[in-house]
């Protein structure tokens, strides 16, 4: 299939250039930033990470073939830095203070290739801005080192003061694990399963976590403040009785290091990284579409659909709020996520030559202007 339309007849993405320019110009030569930008507008249009057809989507003068091959040397010969693409992401984030970390894993499999995806997210209105991950080259849960890696990637790149806590479900529990946060003083709320073992330190009596939030009723929640030991480290110990996803009753027991009155109210923003994997997924890039089967060549390409995203959610959220909010259905839910929403917007606008849209989509990838309007 040959491609008819030129760079200089297509001057959309003339405009993402000088703005990962912004990003990554000290690092990174133009070639490779145009690569990156050309595969950044593909990616919104096709909205799936089909190599094919983004090679399709890509705004050059050569055929697709030419593209793909163009892209599938990036993936393989270049070592994209994956810190630089967190650091591009965390310039985006309309918050950087107090920020509540969701830290979660996604999964599924291509042939007899396992891909495991470990992923921390900063959470904000709804969704969890895909901040660093880790692929796991097995099946199964992390381990505690592999959850520490990152948080300390986390706290190299962009320092532990602006972490306000973390949030993660019952398979990110372990002795080493929680030592580790208590030793970092990294606040935390942790949800346990309820057949676990708490000691009381006075007493020296064991007892079920179920047993202490036994007679809750559905809303309810009941807040210890007195320490227990979890496998031999103190923890505070909550709980709640609340609807899970399906609307059956589910006991919620979570531990934290302090402030345990905290601990069922900061624990919701968890489910926020859920929603930036549907995003990932059948949502939004579906990402399950890769074809890929080399660990860091789906890393490199995961990076550029979480850049994707993140422009996605602030370009909808924009619309949402400034020039006419998504319909809201009878069950109180939008009709679309936000993601959704940005990604018809910025797919309108690169796809439509003549199209004149209500804002400027793309000033959403510049951090100046995030920047600008944050300190106005």
């Amino acid at each position: 299939m040959k491609v008819t339309t030129t760079i200089r007849d297509n001057c959309k993405v003339n405009q993402i250039v000088p703005i990962m320019q912004e990003h990554l110009g000290s690092v990174m030569n133009l070639a490779r930033i145009k690569l990156l930008a050309f595969v950044l507008q593909a990616l919104c249009v096709v909205q799936t990470v089909s190599l094919h057809k983004i090679a399709s989507a890509m705004p050059t003068c050569v055929e697709r073939d030419s593209n793909l091959h163009r892209l599938q040397r990036f993936l393989a010969g270049y070592a994209l830095n994956l810190d630089l693409i967190a650091k591009v992401i965390f310039a985006l984030l309309p918050v950087k203070t107090g920020l509540v970390l969701s830290l979660d894993r996604t999964n599924w499999k291509f042939g007899e290739v396992n891909i495991n995806i470990l992923m921390l997210g900063v959470t904000y209105k709804g969704v969890a801005f895909p901040l660093l991950f880790t692929m796991l080259d097995k099946r199964g849960n992390s381990n505690w080192k592999e959850r520490t890696r990152l948080i300390d990637r986390f706290i190299r790149l962009f320092g532990a003061e602006c972490i306000d806590s973390l949030v993660a479900d019952r398979e990110f529990v372990g002795k080493e694990w929680v030592e580790y946060l208590n030793n970092r003083r990294i606040r935390y709320y942790l949800r346990i399963k309820q057949n676990f073992w708490l000691r009381n330190p006075k007493s020296c009596q064991d007892v079920r976590a179920w047993h202490l939030f036994h007679g809750l009723k559905l809303g309810q929640e009941r807040v210890y403040d007195k320490l227990f030991l979890l496998k031999g480290e103190y923890v505070y110990i909550s709980g709640a009785l609340l609807k899970n996803s399906d609307g059956v009753p589910e006991l919620q027991i979570l531990i934290c290091y302090n402030r345990p009155e905290e601990a069922v109210a900061t624990y919701k923003q968890r489910w926020q990284i859920e929603t930036c994997f549907r995003a990932m997924k059948s949502s939004g890039f579906n990402i399950e579409d890769t074809h890929l089967r080399d660990i860091d060549r789906i890393a490199r390409l995961t990076a550029m659909v979480c850049i994707a995203l993140a422009w996605a959610y602030l370009v909808g959220e924009h619309k949402d709020i400034n020039v006419k909010a998504i319909r809201i259905l009878k069950h109180g839910k939008r009709a679309k996520s936000l993601i959704k929403y940005g990604l018809e917007v910025i797919a309108n606008v690169l796809l439509r030559r003549l199209y004149k849209p209500k804002f400027d989509v793309f000033k959403f990838l510049s951090y100046l202007y995030l920047r600008n309007i944050l300190t106005v």
